[in-house]
């Protein structure tokens, strides 16, 4: 049985040699005087071979190597082959894609609005791909994510910095939608970790809606806006829904507002039905366009 004394003490030779230690472990000796353990085994019938890792202060140790070995055991006890699965872990290492390859296949594939695509392409070029380009998806820890939100905030940008938590959240989402088996670094790293926000507006109150209705006729503005505040109220749109509409959008005889999906957050064609004071006030400002 091997001893680490024993092991420093091998000297190469010309041609490589082995000596064998126990449960099957052995070193090989090369000529440029590596040491490396080797397990042999049989699985199925057939004689297999498992390199367990180079001796030395870089590599394993001699007691490493034998509780590798007890791993090695316990594997080919339920069938499966640690040379094999070695292997394959080794190529899944050299096909395995980078942070910033899936990051371009979630911001070309993932399904959202222009707007928001383009606001999510320049943090990721700027933010977050000077720090996890070329980075494995393992290799992102959560307090990675957390010191690159942190630098982000600290350069007074704390709704960014949210952003950037929320796209490596969506990116990892959508590998591991693709098959890649890993943590996402992101659930560890809550937004209100990162920044809190205190609302500058809050939602009126139905009483309140209706006071501001009964006073909206009051106010020194233009006939448009008024009409504009009270169909954003009626339909529930979007401030930029109803300022980017054009007429051949709505259809006075069916009663139908068709917003084009090119202009919906979710980009999704959305139909809006017109009551009747809805039609009343798209006729006013019909009137009021010529």
């Amino acid at each position: 049985m091997l001893t680490d004394a024993a092991i420093k003490a091998l000297k190469p030779r010309e041609k490589l040699y082995k000596i064998v230690d126990r449960d099957g472990m052995y070193v090989v000796v090369q000529p440029s005087g590596a040491i490396v353990f080797r397990l042999d085994y049989r699985l199925n019938g057939r004689r297999e071979t498992l390199t367990l890792g180079r001796y030395g202060p870089a590599g394993l140790s001699l007691a490493r190597a034998r509780e590798k070995v007890v791993d090695a055991r316990r594997a080919i006890s339920e069938g499966r082959s640690p040379a094999q699965e070695k292997q394959r872990e080794k190529r899944r290492l050299q096909e395995a894609k980078s942070f910033g390859q899936f990051g371009e296949r979630w911001l070309q594939e993932a399904r959202m609005a222009d707007s928001t695509r383009a606001m999510r392409r320049s943090i990721f070029e700027r933010d977050i791909l000077p720090a996890f380009r070329n980075r494995l998806l393992p290799e992102i820890l959560p307090e990675d994510l957390r010191g690159l939100c942190a630098k982000v905030k600290e350069r007074g940008a704390p709704a960014t910095a949210v952003h950037v938590r929320d796209i490596v959240k969506l990116v990892f989402a959508f590998a591991i939608l693709h098959g890649e088996k890993v943590a996402n670094p992101a659930d560890e790293v809550g937004p209100a970790s990162i920044a809190t926000f205190v609302p500058k507006d809050r939602s009126l109150s139905p009483a309140e809606i209706r006071i501001m209705l009964g006073q909206i006729e009051h106010v020194a503005t233009l006939p448009t806006i008024r009409l504009g505040i009270k169909l954003i109220l009626l339909s529930m749109v979007r401030k930029s829904e109803l300022q980017d509409a054009v007429w051949d959008e709505v259809d006075f005889e069916n009663a139908v507002w068709s917003i084009p999906k090119e202009r919906m957050k979710r980009s999704k064609a959305h139909n809006v039905y017109l009551s009747q004071q809805m039609l009343d006030i798209f006729i006013a400002l019909k009137t009021c366009a010529g």
